[in-house]
């Protein structure tokens, strides 16, 4: 492993304990209902005992019992950081630096220590290294933040060390996470790389839990080789992307997943045949019809995870949301009362200081010619970035966008949010290619109340159509829609297609 430099520890830390039971005294006097504070306290005494002198097998058992106490923390802090806005609001991206920090420091001290014993005896340290980088890295994703890549290469290192040893596919129970029985090393690392593979920051929240949790049961059944299968049955991943530099000799870098894929495609027949997700395993959180179209993108991605990106350079005005989105389609702005933001707000008082009263802003429903509030992104190398000095408001993904900048108004996708060193956004952009008509959903209101414009979008594919919508439109499969403004008026959802944070766009028949 001569090829990497670990993280060096600060050296300038003091230990609070030197031997188990000081540990444990330690351990109960820390704030058990602040896991913010106890789980900074633990992550510096990690760094403190990985630059210790204590005699190895004492600092693995130091080490364990902070894993131990940290575990339950880090579960209680992790939806401060999950997908929230970015750029995230400080409380929470304390949160994440601190958990992401926590694996960080474990996982490097267990790989520091492993050198000091026999194969035979190393195998628990690397065991649990290459769980700690795959939870560190897991915080990035959870959190939208970009992955180092010293994470890759510090999983690599234990791909390489442990098979030097003969070490991988060795079973061991973890009693910090029971849920996952026997895990191997050739598991923990597997898992990570699958997900790093299926490009996680373009899934919601929603679909990044389910697919996590299918590939954490699918892991002992990839396997890691120096050479891709010739077998036409197989199928093999080239894994040396990920290194960020050309891959060190002897490193097994083609990770087999024919095996994934097949239960990948079990799972999608069993769905179709009316079997939940739940009783499949796959949890909760998304529907049938979802788990489908999810579990079909990761098999697409473990095909082929190279992306197809635009080739677009320069700066791009984007109109965020369906209200923005339709005004760029009509030069016509939807406003509702008590739903202006930061933009339409400075545009209402704008108004108010030149003419004394804003027409707009009073009325319940108003559509009014205006320009159409965006931010400027700059387009490099195939990715949207907004720079840390531009102003823009925070933002999730995956988003509806529209834009102008090339004359022609486009509808399309923010996917893949995420912030990247020095406080900048980076995502891509998906362009639906369909002809698009922008509309309103029309309903009948009650005596004496005005109900709010929603703006919907056709999408025409030859004779095909699909519907977008805002997500709080309460359109529901199988009941009719009537449509104003476009040349289909009456129509029915069918399926959903797609989801985002803010949309949802439904496969439809015309009445």
């Amino acid at each position: 492993m001569h090829w990497l430099t670990l993280p060096e520890p600060r050296k300038n830390i003091a230990q609070s304990f030197h031997d188990l039971a000081s540990a444990k005294a330690w351990l109960a006097s820390q704030p058990q209902a602040k896991p913010m504070h106890m789980l900074a306290a633990v992550s510096l005494q990690i760094e403190a005992i990985e630059a210790s002198t204590l005699p190895p097998a004492l600092a693995v058992d130091l080490l364990n019992l902070l894993r131990t106490a940290a575990v339950p923390a880090q579960e209680a802090i992790e939806p401060r950081y999950v997908r929230k806005a970015l750029p995230m609001l400080d409380d929470d991206q304390r949160a994440f630096e601190v958990a992401q920090r926590l694996w960080l420091r474990l996982g490097t001290a267990y790989l520091r220590l492993a050198p000091h014993f026999a194969p035979a005896d190393k195998v628990g340290l690397l065991h649990r290294a290459a769980c700690a980088f795959r939870m560190a890295e897991y915080c990035h994703f959870l959190a939208a933040r970009e992955c180092p890549l010293l994470l890759d290469q510090l999983l690599f290192a234990i791909l390489d060390q442990a098979e030097r040893d003969g070490l991988l596919r060795q079973a061991l129970p973890d009693p910090d996470f029971p849920h996952l029985g026997e895990t191997s090393i050739a598991g923990h690392l597997a898992w990570a790389f699958m997900v790093r593979l299926i490009d996680p920051y373009r899934l919601s929240a929603a679909q990044l839990t389910v697919a996590n949790r299918a590939l954490s049961r699918w892991r002992e059944l990839a396997g890691f080789q120096t050479m891709p299968d010739d077998d036409p049955r197989g199928h093999s991943v080239d894994l040396a992307s990920l290194f960020g530099a050309p891959l060190p000799e002897g490193i097994p870098c083609w990770l087999d997943v024919h095996k994934v894929t097949r239960k990948i495609d079990q799972r999608i027949a069993a769905l179709k045949e009316g079997e939940s997700p739940e009783a499949l395993k796959l949890g909760r959180e998304l529907s049938p019809a979802a788990c489908i179209r999810l579990l079909r993108d990761i098999e697409a991605s473990l095909e082929s995870h190279g992306q197809n990106r635009t080739t677009e350079i320069g700066e791009i005005e984007l109109a965020f949301g369906a209200e923005y989105a339709f005004a760029a389609f009509t030069g016509e702005m939807i406003l509702h009362s008590g739903s202006l933001d930061a933009n339409s707000a400075s545009l209402a008082h704008q108004r108010t200081a030149l003419f004394g009263f804003d027409r707009v802003s009073t009325m319940p429903t108003a559509v009014k010619k205006l320009n159409v509030p965006g931010e400027n992104w700059l387009l490099v190398d195939g990715k949207a970035i907004r720079p840390a000095d531009r102003k823009g408001g925070r933002r999730q993904s995956p988003c509806l966008i529209a834009s102008t900048s090339l004359g022609a108004s486009r509808l399309g996708v923010m996917i893949g949010l995420q912030s990247i060193p020095g406080g900048a956004l980076a995502a891509d952009l998906r362009w639906y290619e369909e002809r698009i008509e922008a509309g309103r959903l029309a309903r009948p209101a009650a005596p004496g109340q005005a109900l709010p414009v929603v703006p919907v979008f056709l999408l025409h594919d030859g004779e095909d159509c699909s519907l977008i919508v805002p997500s709080i439109a309460g359109i529901r499969l199988d009941h009719g829609v009537t449509l104003e403004g476009t040349s289909v008026s009456h129509l029915v959802p069918t399926e959903v297609l797609e989801r985002g944070v803010d949309f949802v766009r439904y496969a439809i028949t015309r009445q």
